[in-house]
């Protein structure tokens, strides 16, 4: 079953761009990330399946149900932790949470003090002396304190340190363990690469590509690096699948994609002194994607 469902989803502004056609989908209880540079369309995208904006045509739903039309309905059951947020400055941590939470109807009050443990954040404190990295913790526990079927988080480790990212990720695991499905969206390639299953990558408010993170790395480059006994001329790795070369003396580097015997049978006659293959890391893959578009 499908959680999320895009349908040819455009939103315009005037004459800016939004997002165009874009379809995807989310199956339940899978960890999906949505990636691509700030200003691609991730959160119009995101915007739009919350009710936050309408689109100018095509259509998003969640849970089966039309995100516009059964909005309330929907969001009882959705955890939302936006890029940047906002709040009462004058309120108390535990004041703001339990005004979120009367918002669903529940007594979170439990779940709101296991979460702030994990999150090492004090709830007697109030929002106007807290940190920027304090907030966003106030963010995560609004976002999860009714315990969603589905949580969206655009953005969600900006201004968190490394520690406190590693725990909000092991958060995260332990909620999708539970049943939730979660929508990740992030320009950070090895956060996604961390967490998700799968990836839709975004450019210019257009979808590029929707791919398993597993395959994205298999069906993509294999990553060479050669360590020559002697310099070696470029035009000797001029070879088709070979992208990203550099000849530096005797150091050669490359990304390969394509059948992996045709670079070895090369290999075998030049004399090396060295040689590494490894997986190309997301960023590498993610770049091959937008120079391919350009």
């Amino acid at each position: 079953m499908n959680v999320i469902e895009i349908n040819e989803l455009t939103k315009t502004y005037g004459k800016s761009r939004g997002v165009i056609d874009i379809s995807f989908q989310v199956k339940e209880g899978e960890i999906f990330g949505f990636i691509g540079p700030n200003g691609a369309g991730k959160s119009t995208t995101i915007r739009t399946l919350l009710s936050l904006i309408h689109p100018t045509s095509g259509s998003a739903k969640i849970f089966g149900k039309d995100c516009i039309e059964s909005a309330p309905e929907i969001a009882k059951e959705v955890g939302y932790l936006p890029a940047e947020v906002f709040y009462y400055d004058n309120m108390k941590v535990m004041d703001l949470l339990k005004y979120s939470a009367s918002f669903y109807k529940k007594e979170c009050t439990k779940r709101i003090k296991e979460l702030a443990e994990v999150l090492n954040l004090d709830l007697t404190k109030k929002i106007d002396d807290l940190s920027l990295g304090n907030k966003k913790k106030v963010g995560i526990i609004q976002g999860l304190l009714h315990e969603p079927k589905l949580i969206i988080l655009d953005e969600p480790t900006s201004g968190l340190d490394p520690l406190m990212q590693q725990k909000f990720f092991e958060l995260l695991q332990a909620e999708n363990k539970k049943g939730a499905t979660i929508l990740f969206s992030s320009h950070i390639l090895s956060e996604v690469q961390r967490l998700c299953d799968r990836v839709a990558i975004i450019k210019e408010g257009k979808i590029v590509q929707v791919e398993k993170i597993s395959t994205l790395k298999e069906n993509n480059h294999k990553k060479f690096k050669l360590e020559m006994k002697s310099d070696v001329d470029q035009s000797y790795f001029d070879l088709e699948g070979v992208s990203n070369l550099e000849v530096n003396q005797n150091h050669v580097s490359f990304l390969f994609r394509g059948n992996i015997n045709t670079v070895l049978k090369k290999i075998a006659d030049i004399q090396i002194a060295n040689l590494w293959i490894e997986e190309p890391d997301l960023e590498e893959i993610f770049m091959h994607y937008y120079e391919k578009e350009a």
